[in-house]
């Protein structure tokens, strides 16, 4: 039987993209589990220290980060702040990224590549540049946020379902890579998260569905929860896994 408590103590992670939402809750719940955090923000600076003051005062160790995840320098002076200041890397979560609604027709290739970029590149710079990290620890944890237009299909949304979804791919072959290495990569994919929205992605597209088992929007900690569980003990024997996280939005075969 697992116990939640401070199940993560000792463990060290970096969650990118985290000064909001699904990346907040997630950094809480690691916290509150007894890991150290790197709280990454790229245009969020100020909220991010604000939300690594928050835990220390909680009781938690944390610092905060600005950099651009796909910038592989900043990407490396990031991994190697943490590791200084924690002596340690072990847990990273691939959260950063954007929103954007057009239809393929207007869409252009600048347009396609910024959602691109932080999603896919951004996940493969910061999965590199933590796995030495990982094994040195001893093992680890890696996991990436996928999305439900990878899955069920949003019009105005094809470049973030495309990005979503190569996710998974990187997922199973990074699997075959660091198994050996007690090092456990997964995907979780949340649904229609209530979360707050940058102006990019103020419109939200009408999804058409009815949430079919929960007929109400998500919480970031019920995804965060999620994640927490995935880190710990709770999750040593789940790797190369896509769990959804969507009161029955979508019911994956």
């Amino acid at each position: 039987m697992t116990t939640l408590g401070h199940e993560l103590a000792g463990d060290v992670a970096i969650v990118t993209g985290a000064a909001r939402n699904i990346g907040r809750a997630t950094c809480l719940a690691l916290a509150d589990a007894g890991a150290a955090i790197c709280v990454n923000a790229m245009n969020s600076g100020a909220e991010a220290e604000t939300l690594a003051r928050e835990i220390e005062a909680a009781g938690g160790r944390a610092m905060h980060f600005v950099a651009d995840i796909t910038d592989p320098e900043a990407v490396r002076a990031m991994t190697d702040a943490v590791v200084d200041r924690f002596d340690k890397l072990s847990i990273l979560i691939n959260n950063s990224a954007v929103r954007g609604n057009t239809s393929l027709e207007e869409m252009t290739l600048d347009e396609w590549q910024r959602i691109f970029r932080p999603i896919v590149e951004g996940t493969m710079l910061c999965s590199q540049a933590v796995i030495p990290h990982l094994r040195a620890a001893g093992g680890g944890t890696i996991i990436c946020l996928g999305g439900i237009a990878g899955y069920a299909g949003v019009a105005g949304r094809t470049h973030v379902g495309a990005a979503k979804a190569a996710l998974i791919g990187f997922m199973k072959g990074l699997v075959h890579e660091v198994g050996g290495d007690s090092i456990r990569v997964n995907t979780v994919v949340p649904g229609h998260i209530d979360t707050i929205r940058g102006a990019a992605a103020s419109a939200r597209p009408d999804f058409g569905l009815k949430y079919l088992l929960e007929d109400r929007m998500g919480k970031p900690e019920e995804v965060a929860d999620l994640i927490r569980a995935l880190c710990g003990p709770a999750g040593r024997y789940i790797t190369g896994q896509t769990i959804h996280v969507n009161g029955g939005m979508y019911l994956p075969s």
